[in-house]
């Protein structure tokens, strides 16, 4: 006999994107309401669920909002360890910190620890899934799949590529890297709930021969995620002007070699030029804000709305360990932050939306994660919207829902996540 989860509580729910609509038209809270989870995925929401559910399993969570678990989509598990590091900009960080403790990784005992240590503190935040980086040792790969796996967590990962400007140890070739590539590819995309990224850490430490050999592979395997960084810091994009001094700009040292299309994920994407924000439109590409690290190390303040405007779809992520929180609703707060020095306040619609069916969508995996829907995998994230002393005090002077749930928003952390559900699995 299937098993069976009735879930009550409010339940957010989507329509659409609430940044190419009213959010009020693409996002609701069904208050009072619940979620029926039959055999893994989402059976049914609202009425129906409470008119099905008779006989499940009830998980009563009043005043608590039921929302998709949250997902990263941009990170780098291997800097767990170091994040919160003090003082340096993107080239010095690189240096100083990331360099040394990626050098580590190719122990499969420290690779291992690590990423079970990673994927259980993204859990503890409510975060589901993720999209991360890991190191150019295939091992380092291998690790972040299998505890992923033990966990039934949907995750995207990648050998990180770099074949110059990086210490002897953390260098591959072209050749290696499209070989390892290659082989972690096709023994891991698709692979249950694992997906595939093909990820040259960014075009100052590929050669362009490696880059057009990551370029050649996606052409191989065009199902497969492309992850890089992009337009991260004024001093990186000179940085790459001296590098590829044919180019037109950053954008085009990736799309040169392939390595542009709609299944691409640009991390940060803050300093970009016209042409750029065209180009990335017209392929369909998805860029990611990471806040927390763009304040964090200097980077810049995100147009959020600028981009969106322009139809270029955005996910949100905690850009581990540049960023400085493992918690997406830490990244929420900071995405408004941001949008508010841009001008603009983001609603609380649209900072969930994009903390789950947003970076869902530019994962590519919409049809899996991010929404409440019937069909989808029975990810969630349960949000106590009192859990602390100060969020309670303002949760009481609530006039509606959403003033009920943006101080959770504001000022949440670990001690908000109630529940974890993952493929219709009570966390335990």
């Amino acid at each position: 006999m299937t098993k069976t989860h009735l879930l009550t509580g409010h339940v957010l729910t989507f329509d659409g994107d609430p940044f190419a609509q009213p959010w009020a038209d693409a996002v609701r809270v069904l208050e009072d309401s619940a979620v029926l989870i039959e055999d893994g995925r989402i059976a049914a929401v609202g009425k129906d669920a409470l008119a099905n559910g008779a006989d499940a399993e009830r998980h009563d969570y009043p005043g608590h909002l039921i929302c998709p678990g949250f997902i990263d989509a941009h990170a780098h598990y291997p800097q767990t360890a170091i994040i919160a590091s003090w003082g340096k900009r993107l080239i010095d960080w690189l240096n100083t910190y990331t360099f040394p403790e990626e050098m580590r990784f190719g122990d499969p005992d420290y690779a291992k620890a690590t990423a079970d240590r990673y994927l259980d503190l993204l859990l503890d935040h409510g975060t589901t899934s993720v999209a991360s980086f890991c190191t150019i040792h295939p091992t380092s790969v291998e690790a972040l799949f299998e505890a992923a796996a033990s966990r039934n967590m949907a995750v995207v990962a990648g050998k990180t590529c770099m074949d110059r400007n990086a210490p002897d140890g953390l260098r591959d070739s072209a050749q290696s890297a499209y070989d390892d590539s290659k082989a972690l590819l096709q023994k891991w995309h698709g692979r249950d709930r694992a997906r595939y990224a093909i990820t040259p850490r960014f075009s100052p430490t590929s050669t362009e021969d490696q880059l057009a050999a990551l370029g050649a592979l996606w052409a191989e395997h065009p199902d497969a995620l492309m992850q890089t960084h992009l337009s991260e810091q004024v001093d990186e994009i000179a940085w790459v002007r001296d590098l590829y001094p044919d180019t037109r700009d950053y954008l085009d040292t990736y799309e040169k070699h392939g390595l542009l299309g709609a299944r691409g994920l640009y991390g940060h994407a803050i300093h970009l030029e016209a042409r750029e924000i065209d180009r990335l439109r017209d392929v369909g590409a998805g860029v990611v804000h990471c806040p927390t690290s763009n304040t964090y190390i200097g980077s810049g303040l995100f147009d959020l709305m600028g981009l969106t405007g322009r139809g270029i779809p955005a996910g949100l992520a905690t850009d581990t360990g540049g960023g400085s929180s493992f918690s997406m609703l830490r990244s929420m707060a900071a995405a408004y932050e941001i949008a508010q020095l841009r001008g603009v306040a983001v609603h609380a619609a649209q900072l969930l939306w994009l903390a789950t069916a947003g970076s869902a969508r530019v994962l590519h995996r919409g049809d899996e994660i991010g929404s409440i829907t019937p069909g989808l995998d029975a990810d969630i994230c349960v949000l106590d919207l009192a859990s602390t002393p100060a969020i309670a005090q303002r949760h009481a002077r609530a006039e509606d829902i959403w003033d009920a749930v943006f101080p959770t928003i504001m000022m949440g952390d670990d001690r908000a996540v109630a529940d974890v559900w993952i493929a219709g699995a009570r966390r335990t």
